[in-house]
């Protein structure tokens, strides 16, 4: 009995304990759901004031709690609405202020970027980098048309908003005032800015809309290198078309949607067929027939040219391999993106399809847009260099066109220059129009280039051409662009000289 009663108290004393320990965890858990309680009413009063949110009073039993829920509020830096290394507010700062002021139905958004931005990181370092954004930023607040609300919404984009519509000289004159060089540690570095524009007076909506519409006119002055574009009725609709286009060339180059064509070029001391150019053709399921002109800087745009350009220099030297299998051989030229000049691997790349088809490296020519080669002339001189080191061929495209000078040209490691059309509009009558062109095939010559002519559509032409010296002409008037298997049935008659 005495053992029993021995158990009992101790079973009274452990359920005493159990009861103790639960009542102490329960006050403890009651004070830390009070501390939490009033740190919610806290931070809810933060940010009813638009203040950072912060926690100012700590129980020190709460400290561990304290720091993690400081940590996670820290990794959360938009609810300031501002962007720490500018100042300015941020896109999450920006939607709230112009939400507060809707609706707003007169003047200006104004998205500028800053072209190839990119570049400045990867020559100058990142510290750099922030600070010519951190000065960019400054030189915003000093302009002499002063903006109503500033705002860096990506890394290089920064927002304006102006209370009166701006003309396009103001936004000229805008944009002349930002791209003014800077000078950073002793290094001056000059910017080229591209500016979107939507006018309220025409385009007014919910704030997130206003905004979409406003990076669209920034895509459009990108797409179309241009300087200055407006956000027009019509963006929207383009949008949606461009957007099925990125989405589905993969699939149209995957399906052989996209398609070679060839067109002949002919030697003008022999008449005949020495080299054709490969042009990029697309037959598109739902939209029909979409030229060159529109896919191609659409796929700069959303950073699929590598894949475009791969996939034309298979076709080409592919198409090369049986052509020479069948006793045809020529040049086939192939255009290339100004992003293709970027890549350091590009001449590796080439040399690799070259030995994969067992082609010689004279039959492969490359073409580069002249406003290319001058977008960074000393990266697309060393890349074009390893090129020719090669074998390879090299054309500037549009001759004449760009805005190289003669200092530039007599460095470029091309075989030829190719005159674009537009010198030949009013050949015939206009005496200024030709010898502009005479003088610009005599100083391709004096530099030691071939000279190829684009656009021949008649005798005549061809005839003047003859006298003045080109070597090589292309157009309408000797043969129009083929497939393949066309080109091989007129193969014959190409080599004829007629």
């Amino acid at each position: 009995m005495m053992i029993m009663g021995l158990i009992g108290i101790a079973l009274l004393i452990v359920l005493i304990g159990v009861i103790y320990l639960l009542l102490a965890k329960y006050q403890a858990l009651a004070k830390q759901q009070r501390f939490l309680s009033q740190l919610c009413t806290q931070l809810d009063q933060q940010k009813s004031a638009r203040q950072p949110l912060n926690i100012a009073v700590v129980p020190q039993e709460f400290a561990p709690l304290y720091h993690s829920i400081n940590q996670l509020l820290s990794a959360l830096p938009a609810n300031t609405g501002k962007d720490k290394l500018t100042g300015l507010s941020n896109r999450f700062g920006l939607k709230r202020t112009l939400a507060s002021m809707m609706p707003l139905t007169q003047g200006s958004f104004v998205l500028i970027d800053i072209y190839r931005f990119r570049y400045v990181n990867d020559l100058f370092g990142f510290v750099l980098g922030d600070i010519l954004l951190s000065q960019f930023a400054e030189r915003l607040g000093q302009l002499s048309l002063a903006p109503k609300l500033m705002a860096r919404l990506n890394g290089d984009e920064f927002f304006l908003y102006f209370d009166k519509p701006l003309t396009e000289t103001q936004l000229l004159q805008l944009r002349g005032q930002l791209q003014s060089p800077f000078t950073i540690n002793g290094t001056p570095i000059s910017v080229t800015l591209q500016v979107g524009c939507l006018q309220l007076t025409q385009h007014h909506a919910d704030v997130s809309m206003m905004l979409k519409r406003l990076d669209l006119a920034l895509k459009k002055a990108r797409i179309t290198r241009s300087a200055i574009a407006y956000y027009h009725d019509n963006d929207d609709i383009r949008q949606l078309r461009e957007l099925k286009i990125i989405d589905s060339l993969p699939k149209g180059l995957k399906r052989n949607h996209v398609y070679m064509v060839y067109q002949p070029k002919q030697d003008v001391k022999t008449g005949r067929c020495t080299q054709v150019e490969a042009l990029m053709r697309w037959e598109h399921e739902e939209l029909g027939f979409i030229s060159p002109a529109e896919f191609i800087p659409l796929a700069e745009y959303a950073g699929m040219i590598d894949l475009i350009s791969q996939w034309a220099l298979e076709q080409v030297l592919a198409q090369q391999a049986r052509w020479r299998a069948a006793g045809i051989e020529l040049c086939v030229a192939v255009n290339l993106s100004t992003r293709d000049l970027d890549s350091d691997t590009l001449p590796a790349e080439i040399a690799a399809h070259l030995a994969h088809y067992q082609l010689p490296p004279e039959c492969l020519m490359i073409e580069i847009t002249e406003s290319s080669l001058m977008a960074d002339l000393n990266k697309a001189v060393d890349t074009l260099d390893k090129i020719r080191q090669l074998g390879v061929k090299l054309a500037i495209d549009d001759f004449g066109t760009g805005h190289s000078s003669l200092a530039y040209l007599k460095h470029l490691p091309a075989n030829e220059v190719k005159i674009d059309k537009v010198f030949l509009r009013g050949l015939e009558q206009d005496r200024s129009a030709a010898f502009i062109l005479e003088a610009s095939i005599n100083i391709a010559k004096k530099l030691g280039y071939e000279v190829t002519v684009e656009g021949v559509e008649t005798p005549e032409i061809r005839e003047i051409l003859v006298q003045m010296g080109a070597d090589t002409l292309q157009g309408m008037h000797y043969a129009k662009p083929m497939r393949a298997a066309e080109l091989e049935m007129n193969w014959a008659q190409l080599q004829s000289g007629h």
